[in-house]
């Protein structure tokens, strides 16, 4: 059968599903989105916009329990756990914590740093070539430390990822960081600054491949729910969604956070916790910060698009809670309170929420279902959905029409979990 002929049912309109739909539809298959509320929104529209190979390491590294924990004993702490019975969380957590050694980290490493070097690779062919438009700034990524002593310590990280990924930060210390960075306040340790890092308005980006893909044909079905796969044998004859059956060729799941009520359909258990995390977007302040700012020790981004300005991260484990805490909010702006001369600016356009598809060892799923030899699965990107994106739809592209990938996909085989 050729790609021609191939009718491809996308389920999820957030980032990995848009750029699933695209390299599918580039490839000449007829694509359908499947998305339960609106596209573009959720995770992938209010996040901090970074496009960051430089975040190789996983979150369950050498001593990352005592350090979370440590840090929640405070009352800013950007870390939270909401007490709660929960089988699959406890499990979650503690899978998590047996990963925090060296050996796993550079193993999930490995895989992550494919896959963030090959979408940083595509993001420069689908913003320059394909002309999608969502206010790019190629400045990097600016770690700022409070201390000497904490900017010193990350000198040992950086050789490490210097010599086994040959990616590395340029350090600045005090003195120099108040010079390239006036927005910020003085008294701060150093900071490290990757440059190969650029930045994004995650919601221009969603706005933008929404206009493209509907030009390409491709066939978005905004509000409709996936309820169950209708199958015969081993292969799905269609996906029943709440405005009726959609029948098709390949189907491709791409549903974030919510992916673990699909672990049944799927036949097999991805276990995915949804990190909680906030942001406030404004118009720009006066200074203005020149870079993308990441805070380590308040864990507190800052993103200064050409639009506006936003600040974000937090990181709260509280199931599948859909309010929006005032408190996380407000650490967002103590924190910015902290570090920089001016802030914040009024009035304030978006208070926002998202919750990120977190797996215990960092990487996501991009592999068949085993139930289904027509099914495949793409979620659990963690904090790097959209650093992760353009390759995730390369690759499910290449696992779906049975094409050689460029990157090795057994990082993201879902058979590591069952």
């Amino acid at each position: 059968m050729s790609a021609k002929s191939e009718h491809v049912v996308v389920i999820g309109g957030g980032v990995i599903g848009a750029m699933s739909a695209w390299y599918l539809v580039k490839s000449g298959c007829q694509v359908t989105i499947v998305e339960q509320n609106e596209f573009g929104k959720a995770c992938s529209h209010g996040n901090c916009g970074y496009i960051a190979p430089s975040h190789i390491l996983p979150l369950p590294q050498p001593g990352a329990i005592k350090k979370t924990m440590a840090a929640m004993l405070k009352s800013n702490s950007p870390f939270a756990i909401k007490p709660r019975f929960s089988s699959s969380f406890v499990s979650w957590f503690w899978n998590f914590s047996r990963r925090c050694n060296h050996r796993d980290m550079m193993s999930a490493a490995e895989g992550r740093h494919q896959l963030l070097q090959e979408s940083n690779r595509l993001y420069e062919d689908l913003l320059e070539v394909d002309k999608i438009e969502c206010e790019r700034q190629t400045k990097g990524l600016l770690f700022v430390y409070d201390t000497v002593d904490d900017f010193k310590e990350f000198e040992a990280t950086n050789r490490l990822m210097e010599e086994n990924f040959s990616v590395s930060a340029k350090a600045y210390t005090p003195e120099q960081l108040q010079e390239i960075e006036p927005a910020l306040k003085s008294g701060f340790g150093g900071a490290w600054h990757f440059e190969c890092d650029s930045h994004i308005r995650p919601d221009k980006l969603m706005q933008s491949m929404k206009t493209r893909l509907l030009e390409a044909g491709v066939e978005i079905r905004e509000s409709t729910k996936f309820e169950r796969f209708r199958n015969s044998s081993s292969s799905v004859i269609g996906a029943e969604t709440s405005s009726g059956e959609i029948e098709a060729d390949r189907f491709v799941v791409c549903t974030g956070a919510w992916t673990p009520f699909l672990n049944h359909e799927l036949g097999c258990k991805i276990p995915i916790e949804p990190g909680k995390g906030y942001s406030i977007t404004m118009p720009c302040p006066d200074p203005m910060p020149v870079y993308p700012i990441i805070f380590e020790q308040s864990h507190v981004a800052i993103t200064p698009m050409k639009s506006g300005y936003r600040i974000g991260s937090t990181m709260e484990f509280v199931g599948y809670d859909e309010s929006i805490n005032p408190k996380r909010l407000g650490l967002l702006r103590t924190a910015a309170e902290k570090y920089l001369k001016q802030p914040y600016a009024e009035p304030v356009e978006e208070e926002w929420y998202g919750w990120r598809p977190m797996t215990w060892d960092g990487k996501p799923v991009i592999d068949r279902s085993p139930r289904f030899d027509n099914v495949w699965v793409a979620a659990g990107h963690n904090m790097l959905g959209l650093s992760m994106g353009t390759g995730t739809g390369k690759l499910v592209r290449d696992l779906v029409l049975g094409d050689e990938p460029t990157i090795d996909a057994s990082h993201f085989a879902v058979s590591r979990f069952n």
